[in-house]
């Protein structure tokens, strides 16, 4: 489970995020690449984008089901 102590630095502010336990396997900037993008230093993937609608919510939610190590999170906002 993500953890906001661990935020990943360069996840903008809003109700997801990626923490330190991201493995860089692209999953989530594939679900969701409105919304998700990899750092440019590649060592993890970040929020650039929160959702600003139903879709993008929804592809949001899908990516953070669909992580292989629950590296992303949902403050709950």
């Amino acid at each position: 489970m993500a953890d906001i102590k661990n935020r990943v630095e360069g996840n903008v502010c809003g109700k997801y995020y990626v923490d330190t336990s991201c493995i860089c396997c692209e999953a989530c900037t594939s679900t969701a690449p409105g919304n998700f993008r990899m750092k440019d230093d590649g060592s993890s993937s970040m929020v650039f984008k929160q959702p600003d609608n139903d879709d993008e919510s929804s592809a949001c939610d899908d990516a953070k089901n669909g992580c292989p190590v629950e590296a992303i999170g949902d403050d709950g906002n």
